[in-house]
């Protein structure tokens, strides 16, 4: 009966826990890696894409942990409702804010896809600066 001479290291969390009060969150960034900027928005070419890009990361994130949501469909729903919307010629900015508040409500006790719909709304609203009349 020998020692195993590995060693295991201990798990390292990089999400983030906040309970209690009311919290005002800046610029964030969780995980290995992870970076946050700051400073104005303004629209540039690659911030459609980028948007296209974290739309399909929410998606992938909302199949993983759909059993964790309180209403699933419902998030799908509403997510489904963001994507039609940015796609559509002149998107609405109402209707993209309204939808990424209810999806932002939707997710709440899933840490992964809070961070990955706040990073999607800052890229919406990315868009929304870049647009005519807003």
């Amino acid at each position: 009966m020998g020692n195993d001479d590995r060693r295991q290291d201990p798990p390292v969390n990089n999400g983030v826990m906040i309970s209690g009060g009311t919290h005002y969150v800046g610029n964030q960034a969780v995980g290995h890696r992870a970076q946050a900027f700051s400073g104005s928005v303004s629209f540039q070419p690659q911030d459609a894409e980028r948007t296209a890009e974290l739309l399909t990361h929410v998606e992938q994130l909302l199949a993983e942990h759909r059993a964790a949501l309180a209403d699933p469909d419902a998030t799908s729903r509403e997510l489904r409702r963001l994507r039609e919307e940015l796609d559509e010629p002149e998107p609405q900015p109402t209707v993209l804010r309204r939808a990424l508040d209810r999806l932002n409500e939707f997710v709440q006790p899933v840490t992964p896809l809070v961070i990955a719909v706040g990073q999607l709304a800052q890229s919406v609203q990315g868009l929304l600066q870049g647009l005519p009349g807003v």
